[in-house]
């Protein structure tokens, strides 16, 4: 399993390379009591963001959430609203071109529906699938940015 020390080594590596070089990042990588997943890496950065994903192992959510198919999905549904929003909160213009710093999660209407972006476990564990816009000056890597 990958470290977070091994992300940040990998960012240090790349900085200031060819955009395709971003690739190497793909993994997953232990964030102490979560795992952060990079799971499709965008070709260069005007195009569509990056697939990630975070998955907390024990967030502490009562278990009766689990109880039946719909409590668990408005619960996920609830989750994902509240990520969506510190997202937002969080989102600022990153330096760079293209989609550079954009964060973004499926956008949950007015109707409570099961997603893809958000799924809570039997073993209580939940995860969340979102975008980043890897940033780039041009097609140079600017990873400090993503870093930060």
């Amino acid at each position: 399993m990958n470290t977070a020390q091994d992300l940040k080594e990998i960012l240090r590596r790349i900085e200031g390379r060819p955009y395709p070089a971003y690739k190497d990042t793909r993994g997953t990588y232990a964030f102490g009591p979560f795992l952060l997943s990079i799971d499709h890496v965008q070709g260069d950065p005007f195009a569509a963001p990056s697939d990630v994903s975070v998955l907390v192992k024990d967030p502490g959510f009562p278990s009766d959430l689990l109880r039946t198919r719909q409590t668990r999905i408005a619960a996920e549904d609830r989750i994902l609203r509240f990520f969506g929003q510190a997202l937002h909160r969080q989102s600022r213009p990153g330096k760079g071109s293209g989609k550079s710093g954009k964060l973004s999660v499926t956008r949950p209407g007015q109707e409570i529906l099961e997603r893809t972006s958000c799924h809570l476990y039997e073993d209580g564990s939940v995860r969340v699938r979102f975008n980043i816009g890897f940033p780039a000056n041009g097609r140079r890597i600017l990873a400090r940015e993503l870093e930060r």
